[in-house]
């Protein structure tokens, strides 16, 4: 797409997402139309549409910002291609699905912003994406969902599991990838998890998981999850992971299940002959939070390389914790916890223009510490957090 297709595009999405309410008609009127247009295609999406609505605005608005960066774009789509595949997806489906998303942009853009030359733009844009990921999908010879079979479930606060699953055939995945699971109580729900653990020979796979208040899917995950039930997964996502012999100094940052996909890379790279150094902060609301320490704690006694320090909110912990549970200060090669908000914290004791940093956390999370980052002077370009929807 040259320059002028891309500025098309941004500016009748930006005008569209800017009005009140913009994204959320926006959302809505695409599926109605969708659905009414191709009703054969209602059957791949969940029976309540909030969350699916919300993740389609921030979609597009993800790809519509990086048009003009296709080395990080068109990977993206190919994975997501890729990912599709779960839902049995064919070409007229990403036919019905580009013509519903233009037809809800010009109803809300208006004849004046949208012209024939818009229409064009957003033919083109749409069908390159469509054709990226339908190639992508084309291509691939994995399998399009995995099984996996509940072998342990572990409740370690009184909202947080871990589940270990073991596939039904081998899944390989990079440290620090994400894949899309579905559980049997909420068929159709997809939610987006990052494995704790390196893929192994022994097809087994960990989440860490904590339930969302209000939600749908994590609560019934916690709540609900039993040995021997059989989840779905989808195709591995995400570009995180640190590269073989690099020699940049990495700045890792973690807070609450965030800390799931670095703990996952440092697992592995403790498997290569030399790696560069490491400082891995891990934040919570409460000292209770940090729940994976012993595990940090044994990597960072075992691994001269590494350095943890765990970062609270809070210096107490609420009143339903049991208190008996270790603590930081009684664990082995950990540097001593601070106290307060994770990212200005780790800002302050920079600086870290030589460091790549990875942030994995809650959207507001990673968003507030990567300005943090950016305003103590770390370049935009060495900071890396998979997409935030």
């Amino acid at each position: 797409m040259d320059s002028r297709t891309v500025a098309l595009m941004r500016t009748t999405f930006k005008a569209v997402a800017a009005e009140e309410g913009g994204p959320e008609k926006l959302a809505r009127s695409f599926y109605a139309l969708l659905f009414t247009d191709y009703p054969q295609v209602r059957d791949f999406f969940p029976a309540a549409l909030d969350a699916q609505r919300d993740r389609l605005v921030k979609a597009i608005g993800y790809t519509i910002d990086r048009l003009e960066e296709p080395d990080k774009l068109l990977p993206f789509l190919a994975q997501l291609g890729r990912d599709h595949r779960k839902y049995g997806v064919k070409p007229e489906h990403y036919a019905a699905v580009g013509s519903s998303l233009r037809t809800a942009l010009r109803a809300y853009a208006g004849t004046e912003l949208w012209t024939d030359e818009v229409e064009r733009a957003w033919q083109e844009g749409i069908g390159v994406i469509a054709d990226t990921m339908m190639k992508a999908a084309a291509q691939e010879d994995t399998p399009p969902y995995w099984t996996g079979t509940v072998i342990e479930q572990r409740e370690v606060l009184r909202n947080l599991s871990v589940v270990r699953l073991r596939l039904d055939q081998p899944m390989q995945y990079a440290a620090g990838q994400y894949m899309s699971v579905q559980i049997p109580a909420r068929p159709r729900m997809w939610r987006y998890l990052s494995p704790a653990i390196p893929a192994n020979p022994h097809c087994e796979v960990e989440f860490h998981i904590r339930g969302v208040s209000g939600g749908w899917v994590s609560p019934a995950m916690i709540g609900h999850t039993r040995v021997g039930d059989q989840w779905l997964l989808g195709s591995p996502l995400g570009g995180l992971g640190v590269p073989r012999n690099t020699r940049r100094k990495m700045l890792m940052i973690g807070c609450g299940t965030g800390i799931a996909p670095l703990r996952a890379q440092l697992m592995a790279m403790t498997q290569r002959r030399s790696n560069p150094k490491v400082r891995l902060f891990v934040g919570g609301h409460h000292p209770c939070d940090l729940y994976d320490l012993q595990a940090l704690s044994d990597l960072a006694a075992a691994n001269k390389w590494l350095t943890v320090t765990p970062v609270t909110e809070s210096d107490e912990n609420p009143w339903w914790h049991d208190e008996s549970e270790h603590t930081a200060a009684e664990l082995p090669g950990l540097a001593p916890r601070r106290t307060g908000q994770i990212g200005k914290v780790i800002a302050a004791e920079g600086p870290w223009k030589d460091h790549d940093v990875q942030i994995v956390g809650s959207p507001s999370m990673v968003q507030t510490t990567k300005f943090r980052l950016m305003a103590a002077g770390t370049p935009t370009k060495n900071i890396r957090h998979d997409p935030l929807f």
